[in-house]
């Protein structure tokens, strides 16, 4: 007889319950069949698993012999098998795209883009406010890619088991309501708006961290902090009752003006995350292009970024 997978998951299943009679209830066998199958098995290995006494089974020498080389076989096989489930899958549909991102117009403009690029593809999208629950829906294989993006440097979540590729990094820009008394200037320093209240979006990742110390080097502390949705946040410049950060390809908008913080104090890297097993290189490097295109394309339609662009270079290391 030749062995097989089957007779390990048999010999790993009498160890661990003991007994042949519980074994055999587990593996849905009748005693004297799962005993036949066990003296075929031992046969083909030489010598005999297990000893038989009053109070069940006990491994022998060899039978540890092979339990141990099980612990190593079954899982590594298991891996395997899900693996190539991925891949295959993978492989045979490559038009379904998921994508995630957090608030902000590239998830659009990325689904715009691969329309053209993929037009075979079936595209769905999910926003969330959480860079932590995108990554996760990453890993668990609810979302294919996800647009997310981190403060300065800082690393994305759960950078060592997913790919995360950066798109492009954008100063931090203010927005100003258009009749306030710094909203025709060139650029604003951060410490002028120390009075000032502040409209944010909500997030998990280090943003807020970075602007209180950005504030704090500045010489002060924010005032106030109404966190909303972007909506919210737009409607709270617009009247005057407070100001906010945005990424500086926010589009132009009635009633605000979008200027750059002198010095740079603060940068926003966009980047692209996606499960290594999961995804094609092919199919990954596409989506990682069209990505960077749809952030080109936001960039050049954002009059503040281009004159912002041609006389400034951001810090380095950012």
């Amino acid at each position: 007889m030749e062995l097989e997978l089957r007779h390990l998951r048999t010999i790993r299943t009498i160890a661990e319950a003991g007994s042949l009679t519980r074994a055999a209830t587990l593996l849905g066998l009748a005693q004297p069949a799962l005993s036949a199958q066990l003296r075929r098995i031992e046969r083909a290995l030489g010598g005999a698993l297990f000893e038989r006494g009053r109070h069940g089974v006990r491994a022998t020498a060899l039978g540890e012999l092979v339990l141990e080389r099980t612990r190593i076989v079954l899982p590594a096989v298991s891996e395997l098998q899900q693996e190539a489930a991925r891949f295959a899958r993978t492989r045979q549909e490559p038009e379904r795209l998921r994508l995630g991102g957090t608030h902000g117009p590239l998830l659009g403009a990325l689904v715009d883009r691969l329309a053209e690029a993929v037009p075979g593809a079936t595209v769905t999208t999910r926003a969330s406010w959480s860079e932590r629950e995108l990554a996760g829906l990453l890993a668990e294989g609810r979302l294919d890619f996800a647009l997310a993006g981190t403060c300065g440097s800082a690393a994305p979540p759960d950078a060592t088991h997913l790919v995360w590729r950066e798109i492009a990094v954008d100063p931090v820009f203010v927005m100003l309501p258009a009749g306030h008394p710094l909203a025709t200037s060139a650029e604003v320093e951060l410490s002028a708006l120390a009075g000032e209240d502040w409209a944010v979006v909500p997030g998990d990742g280090c943003f807020a961290d970075c602007f209180t110390a950005a504030c704090a080097r500045a010489g002060f502390a924010a005032r106030r902090m109404y966190e909303s949705d972007t909506a919210s946040c737009v409607h709270l410049v617009q009247v005057g009752r407070a100001v906010g950060l945005c990424r500086a390809t926010f589009p132009t908008t009635p009633g605000i003006s979008t200027l750059p913080l002198a010095g740079t104090p603060l940068v926003w890297r966009h980047v692209l995350g996606w499960h290594p097993a999961a995804q094609a290189p092919d199919t990954a490097a596409t989506v990682l292009a069209e990505a960077r295109s749809a952030h080109a394309g936001a960039a050049a339609r954002s009059d503040s970024y281009a004159h912002w662009l041609a006389g400034n270079d951001l810090p380095a290391g950012a």
